[in-house]
């Protein structure tokens, strides 16, 4: 088991996707008016790349298409002191295609935001080109 300085457990590339793949909600990380701007979202891994879905005219439809973000995911448990945290970066893009979005469509996402009208449905697609995760154990 490799070590960070702070003594938290770094975990592989496989690691990292796995736990990606275990939890609905994340948090996108983006630019809004040249300041950052973090904003939880439901989301999907498939393919190895991070859905997410969104309403078209959302801050995150609009700042995440063609631009680079980071996304992030984590699970602690305060009372046990355990828990992890995976962080990727890559480029987001919007998706237009027609049968991408009816692929899309498709996947189990419930909306973040309880007033979610699904016509108003778009979504983000971010491959991630850097991944990194820690975990801390007793």
């Amino acid at each position: 088991m490799k070590l960070d300085s702070a003594g938290l457990e770094i975990l592989s590339r496989d690691e990292c996707l796995d736990l990606l793949a275990s939890t609905p909600i994340g948090r996108i990380v983006f630019t809004d008016r040249a300041l950052p701007a973090v904003q939880p979202v439901a989301f999907c891994l498939i393919d190895g790349n991070v859905v997410i879905r969104t309403t078209i005219g959302s801050k995150v439809a609009g700042a995440a298409k063609n631009s680079i973000v980071a996304f992030e995911v984590d699970d602690f448990d305060a009372a046990m002191r355990v828990g992890w945290s995976v962080t990727a970066i890559g480029h987001a893009r919007a998706v237009v295609e027609p049968d991408e979005i009816s692929r899309l469509s498709l996947l189990p996402l419930t909306p973040w935001a309880p007033r979610s009208h699904d016509h108003f449905i778009h979504f983000i697609v971010m491959a991630p080109e850097e991944i990194s995760g820690r975990r801390v154990r007793n």
